[in-house]
């Protein structure tokens, strides 16, 4: 029986500390939300979007057009289109292969990988150093070899893998595909399920690539200004950082605190009805 008082005594204790912890971790909840403040309209209103570069690993994909067709089909990549053919044998056990449609996927090109060097190997030209151009400035070089051979030429340059990779505190950490060239932090948080609890939403760190060089960046997605910063708009190939608060410490304390209150009790319990019955 002298068990039985230690016991009840541990369990309070636990209770009493999960109380504590409870009380001092709500007390310092508060709404976090994104831009908070007043906005400065004459200076965010002018958008900061920087026309994404090519970068090595970066698949493009090229199509060239003009007035004489039959002179570009050279300088195009081949289309692919993936037919799923079936077979069946005939009625009379001949063997003879029946090739159907039964869908077809839309036309694809392969598209250019840049190589570790910077170069694609273009259709119809070979080597070209496309590394840091713009898609404009492709165009401009694409148009100085090309306005020889065709009439009027014009282009369709796109980025087939422009990605992004985020991490930490958010809900659906990973590397993120879009299919246009342009996303802002917001909308890539949006993608990724946006932050957890807690998240910090004011220390939010971009590592970048640039040049050769690695830049890191932190923006404060609680301030209108942020809109402004060099890193708002993502880049190719940019990683996203959300740390964690010191809230999410707290919690874990708090649910291990829990954990040994309701382990002591069980004990108690298992104390008592042992008294209880016990011969």
């Amino acid at each position: 029986m002298r068990l039985l008082p230690i016991v009840r005594t541990f369990a309070a204790g636990g209770v009493i500390a999960v109380l504590l912890f409870m009380c001092c971790s709500c007390g310092s909840v508060r709404p976090l939300t994104y831009l908070q403040g007043q906005f400065d309209t004459a200076k965010l209103s002018q958008l900061n979007t920087p026309e994404p570069v090519i970068r090595t690993g970066d698949l493009l994909s090229i199509i060239v057009f003009s007035d004489n067709p039959e002179a570009t089909r050279i300088y195009n990549q081949s289309v692919i289109t993936t037919v799923t053919a079936t077979a069946t044998n005939s009625a009379q056990g001949t063997g003879t292969v029946a090739q159907g449609v039964q869908g077809a996927n839309p036309p694809t090109a392969p598209g250019y990988q840049v190589d570790e060097k910077g170069d694609i190997v273009f259709q119809g030209l070979g080597l070209l150093h496309v590394e840091g151009l713009t898609k404009a400035q492709l165009k401009d070089t694409l148009d100085a070899r090309l306005k020889e051979f065709l009439i009027n030429p014009y282009y369709n340059i796109r980025f087939l893998n422009y990605k992004f990779t985020m991490l930490g505190e958010v809900s659906r950490p990973g590397i993120l595909s879009i299919p246009g060239e342009k996303v802002n932090m917001l909308e890539a948080l949006a993608l990724a399920g946006d932050m957890t609890f807690y998240g910090r939403r004011d220390n939010v760190l971009i590592i970048r690539e640039n040049n050769g060089k690695r830049e890191f960046g932190r923006i404060d997605l609680t301030k209108p200004e942020v809109m402004a910063s060099p890193y708002f708009y993502l880049q190719q190939n940019d990683v996203v950082i959300i740390e964690a608060t010191n809230k999410k410490a707290a919690a874990n304390d708090v649910v291990t605190a829990r954990n040994i209150s309701i382990a002591l009790a069980f004990v108690s319990t298992f104390a008592i009805v042992y008294s209880i019955f016990r011969p």
